[in-house]
């Protein structure tokens, strides 16, 4: 049986965004996992910055709003369940955590502090983007394959219209970047690019699909 033959039944219907519906959500850009000095740096992170900064000032000139996610621990856990599986990493209070000073995030931005892959596991993630009446998310950062797609899962699960810009994100390797885009594209959402984003932002145009291989 060929490897799709399952995941071939699947709509691929043109999307828009609306800019009074969407939010932006940048997944763990933070300076653990992107800069020199980092617990577990993610090699070529500067590839992403020019891609995601488009998408985040056609989002700020539109009036869509920018959400920053933080992957952060408290340390003195008898058991925390991250670092069961990981190097302990992004101590609360410390350098680690902080978004990249690359971005440009504002302090008048949201900003939501995660303890699990998922930005929506026990947060109040979901309870402000209702607030907002935000109902399709534009989201990226690292890593694809876990926090990324922990992310976009759970906005499916939830009832979002997801997207993901390719360029805007990066995996663990090639092979872990296209089996979860894959799967999102399949299952979960989108999966676009970074210039097809900016302009379904500014022009109202229709998203354009990326490729995506089996």
């Amino acid at each position: 049986m060929p490897v799709d033959s399952f995941s071939s039944h699947r709509h691929d219907d043109a999307m828009r965004l609306d800019p009074q519906r969407t939010a932006i959500i940048v997944i763990d850009m933070v300076n653990e996992f992107c800069k020199p000095g980092g617990a577990m740096v993610l090699p070529g992170y500067e590839t992403l910055v020019a891609p995601q900064l488009t998408v985040i000032e056609a989002a700020r000139a539109s009036g869509v709003p920018v959400i920053w996610v933080h992957d952060a621990h408290r340390v003195g856990m008898r058991r925390e369940r991250e670092w069961l599986k990981r190097t302990p990493h992004c101590v609360e209070g410390s350098w680690g955590p902080e978004i990249i000073e690359d971005l440009g995030a504002r302090d008048d931005e949201i900003h939501v502090i995660k303890r699990r892959y998922s930005a929506f596991f026990q947060t109040d993630l979901d309870l402000t983007l209702k607030d907002m009446q935000v109902e399709q998310l534009v989201i990226f950062g690292v890593v694809t394959n876990i926090c990324v797609r922990s992310t976009v899962h759970d906005a499916f699960f939830q009832g979002y219209e997801v997207v993901v810009p390719s360029d805007c994100c990066a995996a663990t390797g090639p092979r872990e970047q296209e089996s979860s885009l894959y799967d999102i594209a399949t299952h979960f959402g989108v999966v676009s690019d970074s210039a097809s984003v900016v302009a379904a932002l500014r022009d109202g145009t229709s998203l354009q699909p990326a490729s995506v291989a089996a």
